[in-house]
C-alpha cells in the first residue's frame, strides 16, 4: 500500500496504462473518426463496431468493480447530479465537427504524434490552450451562463446514472439490470455480424481499450483511498488532460501530475514504440497554408466542445458509458451529427448536406 499512498502513483498508474492504449490503438488503428466515416461512406462498420465493443467491455468490467467496492464512479464529474444537457449539445457539435476537420480525436492525435505527425502537435496544442480558455478564461464565462445555468438537476436520483434514475423512478434498486440490459443490447449489436465475430485483432483491441478504461477507474478509486492529498476519480478523457499535460510542460505550479497527466504521455510514447516497431514512423506536416488553418480551426473546436461536453469520443464514448452516465448518449449523438456535418462540408461542400442524405435515407 505505500506505493498506492504515493503521490506519484496516480501518474505512474496513467502512465503504465496510457502505454498499453497507445501500442494497441496504434498497431489496429482505433480511431472514432475512421470508424464513422468507413461506416458511412463504405458500409465498411468494423471501425465502429470495436469502438462500441470497447464501450462496452470498459461498461462490464467497472461496473462489476463498482459492485465489488474497487471503483468509485459515483464521485467522478461523470456522475454529477447536475446533467449540463446544453454543454452535451453544443459540446458534442463543435467536438465532432472539429473531429471531421482534423482528421481525428483527442487520443487519435496524440497516436499520430507517437509515428511523427507534427500535424498532430499542433492540433494538440491549439485543443489544450482552447480547452483552457473554456475551464478557465473568457470563453467560460459564456460555459457557465448556457451550460452550468441551465443545467437539470436530477437530484433526486442522486447522481445521473442511468442505473440511479431508473431507481428513482421505479422505486427498487435496478442498477444491476440496467446494466445488464445496455451490455446485452450492446454485445447483440456488436456480435450480430458474423463477419466480425471472427475478426479476433479487432475484438482484442476492443477488450484492451476496455480494460484500460476500467483500470483507470479502479486506480484512482485505490489512490483517492489510500493517498493523503485530493485525487480525482476519473478514467480516460482526451482534453482536459491534454490541456494539464501542457501546464505541466511550461510551468510548475507545485502540483503532481495526476492521472490523466501520466494517460495522455503514456499514450504517446505507447503509440512511438509501436510506431518504431513496425518501421512506420514517418515525419508529417501540413501540406500548405489552407491544411494548416483546418487543423487549427479543427483543434479549437474540439477543446472547446470537450470542455462543454465534459469529454471527448473517449471520454464520454467509453468512460461514461462505462459508468452509465446519461450525458453519454447525448454527447455521442451530437459528436456524431456534429462529424457528419463536418465531413459533409469536406466532401460535398456544405455542412448542410448531411441534413440532405438523412433525408434521402429516410
Amino acid at each position: 500500500m505505500e506505493l498506492v499512498s504515493s503521490s506519484w502513483f496516480p501518474a505512474l498508474a496513467g502512465l503504465l496504462a496510457g502505454c498499453v492504449l497507445g501500442f494497441a490503438a496504434r498497431r489496429q488503428h482505433f480511431c472514432t473518426m475512421s470508424a464513422l466515416e468507413r461506416h458511412w461512406y463504405a458500409g465498411d462498420s468494423r471501425g465502429l463496431r470495436t469502438w462500441v465493443l470497447a464501450a462496452t467491455v470498459a461498461l462490464v468490467l467497472t461496473q462489476l468493480a463498482q459492485f465489488a467496492g474497487y471503483a468509485d464512479t459515483r464521485s467522478s464529474f461523470y456522475l454529477s447530479s447536475n446533467l449540463a444537457w446544453t454543454g452535451s449539445i453544443i459540446g458534442g457539435l463543435s467536438f465532432g465537427f472539429g473531429m471531421a476537420l482534423v482528421g481525428t480525436c483527442g487520443l487519435g492525435a496524440l497516436v499520430r504524434l507517437g509515428g511523427g505527425s507534427l500535424r498532430s502537435l499542433v492540433v494538440l496544442v491549439i485543443l489544450a490552450l482552447s480547452a483552457l480558455t473554456a475551464q478557465k478564461g473568457l470563453i467560460a464565462q459564456l460555459r457557465v451562463e448556457i451550460v452550468d445555468k441551465l443545467a437539470l438537476d436530477l437530484s433526486f436520483a442522486s447522481d445521473q446514472s442511468l442505473g440511479s434514475i431508473a431507481s428513482a423512478a421505479t422505486g427498487v434498486d435496478v442498477r444491476a439490470v440496467v446494466a445488464l440490459i445496455i451490455a446485452a443490447g450492446l454485445s447483440w449489436w456488436v456480435f450480430r455480424d458474423p463477419a466480425y465475430r471472427r475478426n479476433a485483432p479487432a475484438i482484442a483491441t476492443a477488450a484492451t481499450v476496455g480494460c484500460v478504461i476500467a483500470f483507470g477507474w479502479i486506480a484512482t478509486t485505490l489512490a483517492a483511498q489510500h493517498s493523503f492529498d485530493p485525487v480525482q476519480i476519473e478514467a480516460g478523457s482526451f482534453v482536459v488532460p491534454v490541456a494539464d499535460t501542457l501546464m505541466q510542460i511550461i510551468t510548475f505550479t507545485g502540483i503532481l501530475p495526476d492521472y490523466g497527466v501520466g494517460l495522455v504521455v503514456g499514450v504517446v510514447i505507447g503509440a512511438a514504440v509501436c510506431a518504431m516497431q513496425r518501421r512506420d514512423v514517418r515525419w508529417e506536416a501540413c501540406d500548405d497554408a489552407r491544411e494548416l488553418s483546418r487543423h487549427l480551426f479543427g483543434g479549437f473546436l474540439m477543446g472547446i466542445g470537450g470542455v462543454f461536453a465534459m469529454g471527448c469520443t473517449i471520454g464520454q464514448g467509453v468512460t461514461a458509458v462505462s459508468a452509465l452516465a446519461a450525458s453519454a448518449p447525448i454527447v455521442m449523438i451530437s459528436i456524431a451529427i456534429g462529424a457528419r456535418m463536418g465531413l459533409a462540408y469536406l466532401i460535398e461542400g456544405s455542412p448542410l448536406a448531411a441534413f440532405r442524405s438523412f433525408a434521402l435515407r429516410a
